[in-house]
């Protein structure tokens, strides 16, 4: 008998195909807006809460969660959950978003984006710690509002000439976080992101007259390059029940602390007119062209509580409750004007019958969920008036398990989610946002090592 011999399963396509997709996203993010709203132009754009689909079904639930269903799952919300991994774990996924906009006195408004939402990579260190690494998106800015007025010149309102008031952006920041999870004793686990955050974002505001034959049209546009370290922390403890220690009872706590970015500006304000075809023409004057200005970003203490309850094998159930000091966040020494976050989720999943070799369906996770968000925004309307922009969801999806490798050593499952749900209203003219996104993610659970015994 030949002495054991240690070897690696290979899967270089996958491992290829997923690298790639690594390096698409991190230049998609930092590049070009994935995103269309009018309230990404406030703060650091769009925060995306950094869910997975597995989460985004049952409602966002994320703080108490570690292994869903005896399936390892990646959690960067709260790292203290590597602590459960012990299988090599990829997740990697993609994002579809439909929006509709209204606006009193307005036209309503359709946008649809895609993109990849997230790849993240989890090893085990030992038995009760791994090591996790991934890149996500932070925020996301993608805008284009025009306001039209009459009566530019004379103020009479019989006067026709127009002028238009246009606010735009584009870009975006990424998260690429490398994290550590352990387990002190039985039940606390605990562990640490150190993230680096980084992209570039394009703001402008424009006046022009389109109506006024020699008149300059004026722009203001502001260039962002954003780069820093944010640090994420969290801990578990789970009371374990039943003969066979299968129900689980989980306590989790995560947060973000209040760090600093830097960043660099651009801000050049020009003058410029329209061709003869309504092209715009190069810029005939630069009033303003400062380069290479530095800028702190402080960042906003986060917090999340979490409750969960598990029955392994059967179904999962939990609650989240998070909160976010964003009336803090300051950007070169201005604060922004945003105002605390609070956010509630609650969901859950079940399985029929996790070991039925007759229904593949019986095998699937369903899960259902709902969020309700106090948002960060606090957005004034022309009259003054200001609205804090609240939100909700309702959310849905399916845990699919494929078929695991011919020796048994690598598991994989398919994750679907979906969310319905609006943002904003249109009471004091803002702005309301209906949405529906979809979420896919594939994801593998792998033991690399092996050990194989030869006759």
């Amino acid at each position: 008998m030949q002495p054991y011999t240690t070897i690696m399963i290979k899967y270089t396509r996958v491992f290829i195909t997923i690298l790639l997709a690594f390096f698409a996203f991190g230049a998609q993010a930092q590049s070009t807006a994935t995103t269309s709203t009018p309230y990404s132009q406030f703060g650091l754009g769009d925060i995306d809460p950094g869910y997975l689909p597995q989460n985004i079904a049952m409602g966002g639930i994320a703080t108490a969660i570690n292994r869903i269903n005896l399936y390892n799952n990646i959690n960067p919300l709260n790292p203290a959950s590597y602590g459960m991994i012990n299988f090599t774990t990829i997740d990697a996924g993609i994002y579809s978003n439909f929006q509709t906009f209204n606006q009193t006195g307005q036209p309503t408004s359709k946008n649809s984006n895609f993109r990849f939402s997230h790849i993240a990579f989890a090893i085990p260190v030992s038995k009760r710690s791994a090591l996790s690494f991934g890149l996500m998106p932070y925020s996301q800015v993608g805008y284009n509002n025009v306001q039209t007025k009459t009566g530019f010149g004379s103020g009479s309102s019989v006067d026709t000439n127009k002028t238009n008031y246009i606010n735009s952006g584009d870009g975006g920041l990424s998260k690429a976080y490398l994290g550590y999870g352990f387990g002190l004793g039985k039940h606390l686990l605990i562990g640490a992101n150190a993230s680096f955050i980084f992209g570039n974002t394009q703001q402008s505001t424009a006046t022009e007259f389109p109506n006024l034959y020699g008149v300059f049209d004026n722009e203001v546009q502001q260039t962002r390059s954003v780069r820093g370290v944010n640090y994420d922390y969290g801990i578990q403890y789970s009371f374990d029940f039943g003969e066979y220690k299968t129900k689980h009872l989980v306590l989790g706590y995560s947060g973000s602390a209040n760090t600093s970015l830097s960043a660099t500006d651009t801000y050049i304000v020009s003058q410029y007119t329209y061709n003869s075809s309504g092209a715009k023409n190069v810029a005939v004057d630069s009033i303003k062209n400062e380069q290479g200005a530095k800028a702190s970003i402080k960042l906003p203490q986060i917090n999340h509580f979490g409750i969960s309850f598990q029955n392994d094998g059967h179904f999962l159930v939990g609650a989240d409750y998070s909160t976010g000091k964003w009336s803090a966040l300051t950007i070169g020494g201005v604060n922004q004007g945003l105002v605390d976050s609070k956010t509630y989720n609650i969901g859950g999943q079940f399985t029929p019958d996790i070991n039925s070799l007759r229904n593949y369906f019986a095998r699937a996770d369903y899960r259902l969920g709902f969020m309700y968000n106090q948002s960060y925004l606090n957005v004034q309307n022309a009259a003054g008036v200001y609205t804090n922009i609240t939100g909700y969801a309702v959310t849905f999806g399916l845990g699919l398990p494929l078929a695991p490798n011919s020796v048994g050593s690598a598991f994989y499952k398919i994750n679907l989610a979906g969310e319905v749900g609006q943002r904003g209203t249109t009471t004091n003219a803002m702005v309301k946002e209906n949405y529906f996104t979809l979420h896919l993610s594939f994801v593998l659970n792998d033991k690399w090592f092996q050990q194989f015994k030869f006759e």
